[in-house]
């Protein structure tokens, strides 16, 4: 920026420049606000970069969202619909296009650095865009729809490990970031209250679980906590036929309560 190379003009540098010192320095992310769509900062910058003006009656986001996920929300939307809407629009285009520099298919797949962007890219989005995203899906079997789906949901390079880790693993990756535990938590807690309220995170006892002591609460609380958990470990594809078979049984619980949609349509 000329005259001060230290200064973001725009609520999208700065939200860019936060993320990177998140990431960078672990320590300041509980200065960065995840609740909502803005960027609260205060702790860090003293003052609010936000992006609210973007929110504000008649700006281009409010266009975006009344033309894209309320005048004309339907359940099939396909992920081919809802990813060349966004690309049509100015402010979420832009904030796709910070998106795919940290996947870009063009080099190679960094992909902590992947996963840093989808998580900044479904936080900076109200909720109702991030879910209209995050369970977008394509009914036929069309390319460019799955191309669109790979795009948004940050495949390949957020989700697949080689080898492919079991899903116990992961869970237990989670359980080592502070960032992650916090969501896993959250998602547990509210897709998956009876699991959580019976053995917490005592893995002895999720052992004696089987299928049927697996309700789970479907609703808007557990869907928000689900989009909560992408850009972390939890979205990576998991498995367990490579487990201990005395650890099998726990994987395999672990990778539904992680990768079902039942609680989730």
């Amino acid at each position: 920026v000329l005259g001060n190379k230290c200064k973001a003009e725009d609520a999208v540098g700065c939200n860019t420049i936060i993320q990177v010192l998140a990431d960078k320095y672990p320590v300041l992310k509980n200065c960065v606000c995840t609740t909502d769509g803005f960027c609260s900062i205060t702790k860090l910058l003293e003052k609010q970069c936000t992006i609210n003006k973007a929110f504000e009656t008649g700006s281009p986001m409010i266009t975006f969202l009344k033309s894209l996920f309320f005048l004309e929300h339907r359940a099939n939307r396909t992920c081919l619909d809802v990813n060349k809407e966004c690309v049509e629009d100015e402010v979420c285009n832009k904030q796709l296009s910070l998106y795919l520099k940290g996947c870009s298919v063009h080099k190679t797949c960094n992909m902590e650095e992947c996963q840093a962007a989808v998580r900044f890219f479904y936080q900076n989005m109200p909720l109702e865009v991030a879910q209209t995203m995050t369970f977008c899906d394509c009914t036929q079997p069309d390319e460019s729809c799955h191309r669109a789906e790979e795009l948004l949901h940050g495949k390949p390079c957020a989700v697949t490990a080689v080898p492919t880790p079991s899903c116990l693993n992961v869970i237990h990756m989670c359980e080592e970031n502070d960032w992650c535990r916090k969501k896993y938590r959250a998602f547990r807690s509210k897709c998956w209250g009876h699991v959580t309220k019976k053995c917490y995170g005592d893995e002895a006892c999720l052992e004696t679980l089987i299928e049927g002591d697996l309700p789970c609460s479907a609703g808007p609380a557990c869907q928000a906590a689900y989009v909560g958990t992408w850009g972390t470990v939890l979205r990576v594809e998991c498995s367990c036929p490579r487990s201990p078979a005395s650890e099998r049984p726990l994987c395999r619980l672990f990778q539904r309560l992680l990768h079902s949609r039942s609680c989730l349509s």
